[in-house]
């Protein structure tokens, strides 16, 4: 599995996440922590040792309803993520059902093979799942080209691939009812100065697909990026000004 070195640029806002919010934060343990955001949602933030750089955050999301999970990206690795399945199910009396992964880095699918090993449907645009053959990586099983929508427990998951930006491959997710926008590595924080690991990145279209999710979603309330402090519709104009300035550059 790659090392995350894409994780590098969010090292200097590794605590943002927590104390700058007045949500309540659950420690499954000293690298793997849960943010109550909304009722039935959980941003999931693990930390993973790169050496030479040390620790950096990297986020998820659980939507937890009626004894059951859908789970947005999986930690880092299998290990991290057996700690998250099993703490959900034991503390929280809910069960991973679904995965969605956003794109093919280890951010994403850390986890998946783990996932796949209990028996859980994962979810992923076509794009990350060709690449995860190509790769050799554990791949998706269920996929979708441009638009992917279902119903999870009574709740509306719109899964959408707006175009390339931090990858090729980078899809959001949406959640109508309560107006969340998971936009993953797609979208900086509002703390992050630079663009972060683009050597898989469309750096030309990124704003242009950032756009498209800004029109998409209008009423989005809480907007969930790979990596830092989660907020609001801010962060993908502050994404798409990134982008402007690394082109200038």
């Amino acid at each position: 599995m790659r090392l995350p070195l894409y994780l590098i640029s969010s090292a200097v806002f590794i605590f943002a996440l927590f104390t700058s919010t007045n949500h309540a934060v659950i420690k499954v343990n000293e690298d793997i922590e849960l943010v109550k955001i909304e009722d039935g949602f959980y941003v999931h933030t693990t930390w993973f040792e790169l050496p030479d750089f040390g620790r950096f955050p990297s986020n998820g999301l659980v939507f937890t309803k009626n004894g059951k999970a859908l789970l947005i990206d999986t930690p880092n690795s299998n290990e991290q993520t057996e700690i998250l399945y099993n703490y959900l199910k034991d503390s929280l009396n809910t069960t991973v059902e679904k995965v969605i992964v956003g794109h093919s880095h280890s951010d994403c699918i850390g986890g998946l093979a783990y996932l796949h090993r209990m028996g859980i449907e994962s979810i992923a645009g076509d794009k990350t799942q060709q690449i995860c053959i190509s790769q050799n990586l554990p791949v998706p099983k269920t996929t979708f080209s441009d638009s992917l929508t279902f119903n999870f427990e009574g709740e509306k998951i719109m899964c959408r691939y707006f175009g390339a930006g931090h990858t090729i491959d980078n899809i959001v997710v949406y959640f109508p009812h309560s107006k969340i926008l998971f936009g993953g590595c797609l979208i900086r924080s509002l703390n992050a100065k630079g663009l972060g690991y683009t050597k898989e990145a469309v750096i030309d279209a990124w704003d242009e697909t950032v756009m498209r999710i800004r029109n998409a979603f209008p009423e989005m309330k809480y907007v969930i990026p790979g990596h830092g402090q989660y907020g609001d519709r801010r962060l993908l104009d502050h994404t798409m000004k990134l982008v402007e300035d690394h082109k200038r550059e």
